[in-house]
């Protein structure tokens, strides 16, 4: 699958919302409310630069989302962080790993110095399996950090992909 990945516009929200509300409602992969209202998630979701949102698009159809922008402010804003979604009827084909590359794309060209999940559910294995297949280590977990609705409490990871390397060198190209 070939997907055309652009920056998101306010005429894509009625694309995102269906397949974020389904993803949110399974509670399974993000640290979110299961019922989090349209507003709140729009508001959570569609960001203004310097932050960015993008769409991925497939024959006109918007399957899948990324938001990103730095994870912390002051100091801390050279690490930049994002958060993904795919329409779960486009699940394993690539869509996923195109948003990534994406993101590093992007935060490679904005000067960050590398990429941090906050909170990868441990129990999400085809995620957590595709992070690392572009570059990102888990660098620790929250021990039984998350209530899966099937699996209890699992693990919630970060991870890290640097762009930079300790001595100012290149963190190398996505996989």
């Amino acid at each position: 699958m070939v997907v055309l990945i652009r920056d998101a516009t306010a005429d894509d929200w009625p694309a995102i919302w269906p397949f974020l509300r389904r993803i949110l409602a399974a509670g399974d992969t993000y640290t979110l409310p299961v019922d989090l209202p349209e507003e709140d998630a729009r508001a959570m979701w569609m960001l203004s630069p310097p932050e960015r949102t993008v769409v991925a698009v497939d024959d006109g159809v918007v399957v899948g989302s990324a938001k990103m922008g730095p994870n912390h402010r002051g100091p801390a804003a050279h690490i930049a962080t994002a958060s993904f979604m795919v329409a779960p009827e486009h699940w394993g084909r690539g869509v996923g790993r195109a948003l990534g590359k994406e993101v590093i794309a992007w935060a490679t060209a904005e000067g960050y110095r590398a990429i941090q999940f906050n909170a990868v559910v441990e129990a999400n294995r085809r995620a957590v399996a595709l992070w690392q297949d572009l570059g990102w280590e888990i660098v620790g977990t929250l021990p039984e950090g998350f209530l899966h609705p099937t699996e209890g409490y699992v693990g919630l990871h970060i991870m890290l992909r640097r762009l930079v390397g300790p001595e100012g060198t290149a963190g190398g190209a996505p996989g």
